[in-house]
């Protein structure tokens, strides 16, 4: 079976009227693996949440193929939604609906087994400590409730791959370290987890392997161990900078 996330030649050129052709990810190679957060590490602007976008069917590739599960994701989209959970700083939430019709509303338009939506909303809600406020609107819970609310909506079908792009942005130092906790519980559950940030320690704590993203490229692509043999370098930041730096030469 392949492995849960294969990208091949990966391209996503846009057409910008003051910058004319913008190559935002060129040609990228990746797997991800089943029971592995893998890290994509960028700075802005790097193509990390292009990347990701065009993975989670919200961009369509110029170039190049992706599968998720084995689905394509530009000749299969609806499978591929399917099969993941895709969560974002920026995801908006529904402001009138209440936090439990928000994690019902996923699951179903997820196509999650009918006859067991009921269950698996309990299930999220006491697993993500929503109760006291599940029947609130979203529109009136603070930050943290709704990112709760958020990877709640995010795995309400329980796919078998997890995309996080940059989750922890915004969030105060409590609610950043629940976040890195959730992530790491769903890697123990077997599922394929796509981290992207541009925070370092986090990429430290996370990741099982890391892919550097620059100028829409691929720099490295390894363990933490063997990128800092790699370069000589023992933390994260001087190993990122020494492969960005050496590209820009």
């Amino acid at each position: 079976m392949d492995e849960p996330v294969v990208v091949r030649s990966l391209t996503k050129t846009f057409y910008d009227e003051s910058r004319g052709e913008v190559r935002a990810v060129q040609g990228i190679d990746f797997e991800c693996r089943v029971g592995e957060i893998f890290g994509l590490l960028g700075a802005n602007g790097a193509g990390k949440t292009t990347t990701l976008r065009m993975l989670a069917t919200i961009l369509v590739p110029t170039a190049g193929s992706a599968t998720i599960m084995g689905h394509d994701v530009a000749t299969d989209p609806m499978a591929v939604r399917r099969n993941l959970g895709f969560y974002s700083a920026s995801t908006a939430l529904y402001p009138r609906l209440t936090a439990r019709e928000t994690i019902e509303f996923f699951a179903r338009i997820n196509q999650y087994p009918s006859d067991q939506v009921a269950r698996r909303v309990d299930y999220l809600i006491d697993r993500f400590g929503i109760a006291s406020y599940a029947r609130a609107r979203v529109d009136k819970l603070s930050t943290g409730m709704k990112q709760k609310v958020s990877i709640a909506r995010t795995v309400a079908h329980d796919p078998p791959l997890l995309i996080f792009d940059e989750p922890t942005v915004g969030l105060d130092v409590l609610n950043a370290l629940e976040m890195q906790d959730i992530i790491k519980e769903f890697r123990a559950q077997g599922k394929a987890v796509l981290f992207s940030t541009h925070i370092m320690s986090e990429a430290e704590k996370l990741c099982d392997r890391i892919a550097i993203i620059h100028g829409g490229h691929i720099l490295a692509c390894d363990t933490l161990d063997n990128l800092r043999q790699a370069t000589g370098k023992r933390y994260l930041e001087d190993v990122f900078v020494h492969y960005v730096k050496s590209s820009d030469e």
